[in-house]
């Protein structure tokens, strides 16, 4: 879960970085998609690490 977490926080800095600065610099807006790409790539990596330890824990013993 420290991994996700550090991953999660990671991203948005890094995201955020690199937006300002294509404003900042006037980089091209194909720069801004990849790295919007690259932030939900890493969003939904973490969500489904998330889902699989939270499975592990429950341990199907919930009941339907």
């Amino acid at each position: 879960m420290r991994l996700v977490g550090a991953v999660i926080a990671l991203t948005m800095l890094v995201w955020l970085a690199v937006n300002w600065a294509g404003r900042q610099y006037g980089w091209p807006v194909h720069y801004a998609f990849l790295a919007d790409l690259a932030a939900m790539g890493a969003l939904v990596w973490s969500l489904l690490v998330t889902w699989r330890i939270w499975r592990r824990r429950d341990g199907g013993t919930r009941k339907r």
